[in-house]
């Protein structure tokens, strides 16, 4: 039953241009068997992967100026950040009793009539139900997805049963059990709120909504009787706070994010954020072509919300060239890409319901969001039921048999890649 009712609208501003650079951050990628250098504006270092390190310094452009010469050094990037932009905030609540029967789709969840997208492909839907019908729940081993974004309220009742759980920490005591480089990470990390040395802290608490809500599309807990129901059936959702709640996220958070995602088991690992332009750093495409290669890890996009073709108007990270991305426009209810959605029959992969989708807000509330951040989580979430029933399939085969499945439609055709909505029955199939 429902109790208050309330409508978050998250398609303005979803992405920025970038105005500054993290004065306190650089960088540096090292040629092969050389160390990084000392210098006195160093505070501390971070081996990142493979030669390339963060370095916390006092002076960014000093101390960038003071390297620019040393031959032993291959590459030096700023931190970049994205820039500030407007993310949606709750007007109001709305809570769901809970329930144990269930409905004509098989499931008991009470918010269920609520997810259009469930619907079969000739409702404009990603054929959900009918794949849980033909199919059955996937079984076996959890997919781990990691939520790149505002954070998650890992105590939500919709989530807390599917959240990742790093079994080498001890929960609150302080300490760095498993010797990970993060003190009490238990369900992910934090690299907005760092410690002394620069290290990202470990309660990833949503202090927001935009990554509870994401959170929630891709795995909220099935057939419990409570909320809704997730995409995925056999998830467990890693969280990670990179996005500030004004948005202006930098690189290096991200980029540090996706390196920490892969080395805990995330295959798939959901961005829905991004800016207008790059400016020359690659530290992100750099650890989206090294996760995929090394982890087997999926990058799941949002295309991006000025209603602007990303052919001809890059943005990043949905624009940079790599096989381990999987970029996703918006559709509504309707079948017609949402007015808001970026779009590109050469870059933006798929399309996924992204308007007026229903899911978790932070405090056991359920709200309306839209924007194509809602689109990739509905993207991520049949990537990891599909990974579930079949856990040997590469980045690239997984994406594959997402864009090869899609519902083909007209109104995709010059849009997308594949010129169509996903649907998950017809992957499994």
């Amino acid at each position: 039953m429902l109790k208050m009712s309330i409508v978050m609208m998250a398609t303005v501003g979803a992405f920025a241009s970038s105005p500054k650079i993290n004065l306190n951050r650089i960088v540096v990628k090292m040629k092969d068997g050389h160390s990084l250098p000392k210098n006195s504006l160093v505070k501390s270092s971070k081996l990142l992967f493979e030669n390339m390190y963060i370095v916390n310094t006092v002076d960014a452009k000093k101390l960038a100026q003071d390297l620019k010469s040393n031959n032993k050094i291959a590459k030096i990037q700023f931190d970049y950040f994205s820039g500030r932009k407007s993310l949606p905030s709750a007007e109001g609540t709305e809570t769901l009793e809970k329930n144990l029967e269930k409905n004509s789709d098989g499931f008991n969840d009470p918010g269920m009539r609520r997810l259009w997208g469930f619907k079969t492909a000739d409702k404009n839907g990603m054929d959900i139900s009918n794949a849980y019908k033909n199919f059955g729940s996937a079984s076996g081993d959890p997919i781990i997805v990691a939520v790149v974004d505002t954070g998650v309220d890992y105590n939500h009742e919709d989530l807390k049963d599917v959240m990742w759980v790093n079994k080498g920490e001890i929960a609150n005591n302080g300490i760095d059990d498993d010797g990970n480089g993060y003190i009490d990470d238990i369900h992910g990390i934090n690299t907005l709120v760092r410690d002394e040395q620069g290290r990202a802290t470990g309660d990833m608490m949503d202090k927001h909504s935009h990554g509870t809500h994401v959170s929630g599309t891709i795995g909220a807990t099935q057939n419990n009787g409570t909320g809704i129901a997730g995409v995925a059936s056999n998830v467990r959702i890693m969280g990670i706070r990179s996005v500030p709640n004004s948005g202006d996220e930098t690189d290096i958070d991200v980029a540090e994010s996706f390196i920490y995602a892969a080395k805990h088991g995330a295959k798939v690992i959901n961005c829905s954020f991004g800016k207008k332009h790059n400016e020359g750093g690659m530290i992100v495409k750099e650890a989206i072509d090294h996760i995929g290669e090394k982890y087997g890890v999926l990058v799941v996009a949002a295309a991006g919300n000025e209603s602007s073709n990303n052919d001809r108007s890059k943005k990043y990270p949905a624009s940079f060239e790599s096989e381990n991305l999987l970029v996703v426009a918006s559709t509504t209810k309707w079948g017609r890409l949402s007015g808001f959605s970026n779009y590109g029959q050469t870059t933006v992969d798929v399309a996924a319901p992204g308007s007026s989708i229903y899911s978790t807000t932070p405090r056991n509330r359920y709200s309306n969001m839209s924007g194509t951040s809602m689109a990739s989580p509905n993207t991520a979430g049949l990537a990891a039921e599909i990974l579930a029933r079949n856990p040997e399939l590469s980045p690239i085969q997984l994406k594959n048999i997402i864009m090869d499945s899609v519902t083909k439609g007209r109104r995709y055709t010059s849009k997308t890649v594949s010129g169509g909505l996903i649907n998950l029955n017809s992957a499994l199939e």
